[in-house]
């Protein structure tokens, strides 16, 4: 995988388009869910931080031929006390942001945590792939978070609910020692 740095504005910009585009035909198809299982599971990472996901949502079945764990945070500029809920209410306007992008098979959204971060936890199919939507997704991000506070991990060969599920198959620290934000330590459902 590439070090962790954004498309160029004008290959986020078409990769987001396009994806834009993929969605209308998908909510078409009936093919994005918003299933509730893990909805208000509490979710502990190696930095001590946690965090509850707020929303799932699902293309088809979501499962992935080639399945990666990925994993996005970021920081929202200027959103403090009811601002958390009200971006949590309006985030479900996000989806065709993501839904539509090569490989996307599902997605966890995670409230802010105890550092005011927010994280999505998604299952693609294919490492590249994520990696490629994490890229563009960047750009996106910049517009409304703290400047240096988007991250993103790519877990290849992991499943998002085997990484939920069973901790220890994630070892170890990110690429370049970055602290373990990313690496979940478990799953409590309410």
């Amino acid at each position: 995988m590439s070090e962790q740095e954004p498309l160029t504005l004008a290959e986020a910009w078409r990769a987001v388009a396009a994806c834009f585009l993929s969605c209308w035909a998908l909510l078409a198809r009936s093919r994005i869910h918003l299933p509730g299982e893990r909805v208000g599971t509490r979710i502990s990472f190696a930095d001590g931080t946690s965090a509850r996901v707020y929303r799932e949502t699902r293309l088809g079945s979501g499962l992935a031929k080639d399945p990666c764990t990925l994993l996005v945070a970021f920081r929202l500029r200027l959103v403090r006390g009811p601002g958390h809920a009200l971006f949590r209410a309006e985030s479900l306007l996000n989806t065709p942001l993501f839904v539509g992008f090569p490989g996307f098979t599902s997605k966890l959204w995670l409230a802010h945590d105890e550092d005011g971060r927010y994280r999505g936890l998604y299952e693609w199919d294919d490492p590249q792939r994520a990696e490629h939507y994490a890229r563009s997704l960047w750009r996106v991000l910049a517009l409304v978070s703290v400047p240096g506070s988007i991250r993103y991990t790519v877990l290849p060969g992991l499943r998002r609910d085997d990484v939920l599920s069973g901790p220890s198959l994630v070892g170890g620290t990110a690429r370049g020692g970055a602290p373990d934000w990313w690496r979940v330590t478990g799953a409590a459902r309410p």
